[in-house]
């Protein structure tokens, strides 16, 4: 138990420490902080999966890092994350080295980002289905009632 309250206080001091630049620069405090971050993801923490899957998407080194990134962001998104699998959706939708794009896939994700309360997802999901995707014919009933929702929900 002691070691859980460690781990938060922990990924709570990265967390604040985050804000300062001098503070990431350093290489060893760098690492120390992703220590913290990947031990309250590998907790099961959504909050901390999602962060720190963001992080290593857009700012890890390497596709190894980028891989480790998606894969938290897939946790996340699966634990009830709108913000995760919002960014699977788009990820899905860009494609990347090793997968071509696919729209089935980005609607799989912004539909669950949708049902969890992302605004972006339905307005993306109208668009999608009005113009049709990788692999996702165009279906204007869908888009529609997609474009609706979005319309309620002020975008």
């Amino acid at each position: 138990m002691l070691w859980k309250l460690r781990a938060r206080v922990g990924y709570w001091l990265a967390r604040r420490l985050l804000g300062w630049r001098w503070w990431v620069a350093q290489p060893r405090a760098w690492r120390w902080m992703q220590g913290q971050y990947a031990r309250m993801a590998n907790l099961g923490d959504r909050q901390a999966q999602s962060f720190y899957g963001h992080l290593l998407l857009f700012r890890g080194q390497g596709l190894g890092a980028r891989e480790e990134g998606v894969r938290l962001l897939g946790l996340a998104a699966r634990a009830g994350d709108a913000k995760a699998a919002y960014q699977l959706g788009v990820s899905s939708l860009a494609g990347s080295t090793r997968q071509p794009p696919d729209g089935r896939e980005a609607v799989r994700w912004w539909t669950l980002a949708a049902e969890n309360g992302h605004p972006l997802a339905v307005h993306r999901l109208a668009e999608l289905y009005r113009h049709g995707g990788e692999g996702l014919p165009a279906d204007p009933d869908l888009a529609g009632r997609y474009a609706a929702r979005a319309r309620e929900l002020g975008l």
